[in-house]
């Protein structure tokens, strides 16, 4: 039934962590990564609010580039859960509290650029409805009355949602 299905390759793993130095080098390395993270978010942010939308925009592959490293290392820090925090508990705890600190960013962040979708989107709107508005045909009716147009937007405007 399934003999012409080949077998998926299992995915390339590291060996787990079994000294305290081990740990502790991973555990640097994810907070260099978070720390990056942190950084290319906080420029977001910062170019966002400042509606700088296509500056931020070009900070697009550098935001994959370092979340891509952070989410393989929190893949690691996941599969040696149990020796990180029978080697160096302390450092699993500061961990923690940067990893709170990132995820208080990451919702200014989220909000930030959910108010300036809003925003964009009300702007485009009230441009389609003013256009569809100067569009509208200017006829008079049977009672010798202009029509009241229909509330509708122009036609043709084009919306680029990687913004």
């Amino acid at each position: 039934m399934y003999s012409d299905r080949t077998p998926r390759p299992l995915p390339e793993t590291e060996p787990l962590i079994a000294t305290t130095t081990a740990a502790e080098a991973l555990i640097d390395e994810v907070v260099g990564a978070l720390g990056e993270l942190e950084a290319v978010i906080r420029e977001e942010t910062r170019l966002v609010r400042a509606g700088l939308l296509f500056a931020a925009a070009d900070l697009e592959a550098e935001k994959a580039r370092t979340s891509g490293v952070y989410l393989r290392l929190r893949a690691r820090i996941k599969a040696n859960s149990t020796a990180l925090g029978r080697l160096c508990a302390p450092r699993v705890e500061d961990l923690r509290r940067h990893h709170t600190d990132f995820t208080a960013l990451l919702r200014e962040n989220l909000a930030v650029l959910a108010i300036a979708r809003e925003v964009s989107e009300d702007l485009v709107r009230t441009v389609s409805e003013a256009v569809g508005k100067t569009n509208a045909p200017r006829t008079y009716g049977r009672d010798a009355g202009t029509a009241v147009p229909a509330l509708s937007g122009a036609r043709g405007i084009a919306i680029d949602r990687r913004l």
